[in-house]
């Protein structure tokens, strides 16, 4: 075996395009769950456009993060019963499902509504799909579901953190935390 030294823990961009992706898709959830609830306004119409611009910044981190794990492989698995492993990998493998599919579907209901994105107010996005209103009312409760569902398991996700950091306390959580373990 050899003697060099074995990290258990992610690297830093790894740890990054985490904490930001987290950052971003907690703001975008509550954002958007915010502007559904708000009458027609122009406060309305900045978090509509503050809400696309973060779905494109997700999708551009989430391909980053996605070519960043598939050329890095992540630490080794923690000791646990092989049905958490399971569950652990299968919530992961949704979340980037989810990290891709909300956002584009997102674009496609903007674009089929007849709403453009332009990020930051500089760069126009393409239409994903060509204007078509009935079109839109069909994709539109779908953004809505993913989006959902893609809270739903944040929220697994960070239970099952904070329960192998609290009661097994088994080290899983400092491995994606900044600083030294």
């Amino acid at each position: 075996m050899s003697t060099a030294h074995f990290s258990h823990r992610y690297t830093a961009p790894a740890m990054l395009l985490h904490w930001l992706l987290a950052l971003l898709i907690l703001g975008s959830l509550v954002v958007g769950y915010a502007m559904t609830g708000m009458p027609f306004s122009p406060q309305r119409l900045k978090l509509y456009n503050w809400h696309k611009w973060a779905g494109v910044v997700i999708l551009a981190l989430s391909a980053l993060r996605l070519l960043w794990r598939l050329t890095h492989r992540p630490p080794p698995d923690l000791p646990m019963p092989r049905w958490q492993q399971r569950a652990a990998h299968a919530t992961h493998q949704l979340l980037y499902l989810l990290f891709f599919a909300v956002p584009l579907v997102g674009w496609a209901y903007s674009s089929a509504a007849g709403f453009p994105i332009v990020v930051f107010g500089l760069l126009p996005l393409p239409d994903f799909v060509p204007v078509d209103k009935a079109l839109a009312a069909a994709i539109k409760p779908w953004h809505a579901w993913l989006a959902y569902t893609l809270a739903a398991l944040v929220l697994l996700h960070v239970a099952g953190a904070l329960k192998h950091h609290f009661i097994d306390r088994d080290g899983l959580l400092r491995r994606m935390l900044p600083g030294r373990s």
